[in-house]
């Protein structure tokens, strides 16, 4: 099963980067990952921590988003925070809204009391669901937010590194493993098949610190296809420990990738195997096909087959990320809190 972006040049020249992560599209695909089967152990362990009143109120959103995270567009409108987010929410057309549950019912879920008030417009039905977004928002984005904010712009970085090594196109095929261009249409390895024609409209493009599943796109009204993608840097999902006095700063490259994907970065060097790679870091097989596969995508790291064995080595973007964090860091610009801000932002153009 194939995604498939069909780009014209004028879309390829409207493809963008959101201004920052969305309140509510980041809590939807929260309430996504708690459903999905095998999810990270500290993740699940983070919902039994949230006590039972905050569980409680996750429950009616898990009758309206299914572990894929294609839930109802009227949910998670893009919003520079809560309110402004809730108010698109209690604007949605009584149309939008009924379209938008036949969808998500024809896609699995079944059809609930809260659905059937929310499609006739009741105000209870409203109301509870506006009280579940609070409450949800406060119990499981509020904490995490600022680590979000930072997996966002270590993504933009890194994405306008990529290009201006590997140009648009490349950039836009290493977002998710797999992907890769037929002429002028960017295809994407998903579990349905899609079709999308941007005709002039562009692409906006939304990493996410937390969502580990494929990639998620829809149209906004009136504006360009929404994609969402996995962040180069997921979340760590428990609060990290502070740093116990006198400690040595963490190394650049483990700040950026994490310490596990920063050594099996280091280890290609040697064009290891997977095996190879577990091995030599403790960890499982499958762990290990895990982190080449994101650095793959990110053009760190390349794979070939060797009989029944894969090798893994670094590429020449790998080589000098790691050589880069050899270097003396650049002073901060005067009056500016330092060069990284600037950095993640600075996302080249087409």
């Amino acid at each position: 099963m194939v995604l498939r972006i069909h780009f014209t040049a004028e879309d390829l020249l409207g493809t963008r980067f959101a201004d920052g992560p969305a309140p509510l599209l980041e809590l939807e695909l929260t309430v996504a990952m708690l459903q999905r089967p095998g999810v990270d152990p500290a993740f699940a362990r983070r919902n039994r921590l949230l006590g039972a009143a905050a569980s409680r109120s996750v429950v009616p959103l898990t009758e309206l988003v299914p572990a894929t995270g294609a839930g109802p567009f009227f949910l998670d409108p893009l919003s520079v925070d809560l309110e402004h987010g809730l108010e698109l929410v209690r604007s949605s057309t009584n149309e939008v809204v009924r379209s938008e549950l036949d969808r998500i019912c024809r896609n699995g879920l079944p059809v609930t009391p809260l659905m059937r008030g929310l499609a006739n417009a009741d105000r209870q039905a409203w109301r509870y669901l506006e009280d579940s977004l609070r409450t949800s928002h406060s119990a499981l984005i509020d904490a995490v937010w600022p680590r979000l904010r930072t997996g966002f712009d270590i993504d933009l970085a890194w994405r306008g590194q990529v290009q201006r090594e590997q140009g648009l196109r490349g950039m836009l095929a290493g977002l998710y493993p797999g992907s890769r261009w037929r002429g002028s249409t960017l295809e994407i390895a998903v579990a349905r098949q899609l079709d999308f024609r941007l005709e002039g409209g562009g692409v906006l493009l939304l990493p996410s610190a937390q969502w580990t599943g494929e990639p998620l796109c829809g149209p906004l009204p009136d504006g360009p296809l929404l994609l969402v993608y996995p962040a180069l840097t997921p979340l760590p999902h428990l609060p990290e420990e502070a740093p116990a006095p006198g400690a040595a700063p963490e190394e650049p490259v483990a700040a950026l990738l994490g310490r596990t994907r920063s050594a099996v970065l280091r280890l290609t060097l040697r064009e290891p195997t997977t095996s190879q790679l577990a091995r030599e870091l403790g960890i499982s097989v499958a762990s290990a096909s895990e982190h080449t596969r994101t650095l793959r995508r990110a053009g760190l790291v390349s794979t070939v087959r060797a009989g029944r064995a894969v090798r893994h080595s670094c590429t020449p973007l790998g080589h000098r990320l790691l050589a880069a964090a050899q270097s003396p860091a650049p002073p901060p610009l005067p009056g500016r809190a330092g060069a990284a801000v600037t950095a993640s932002r600075a996302v080249a153009g087409p």
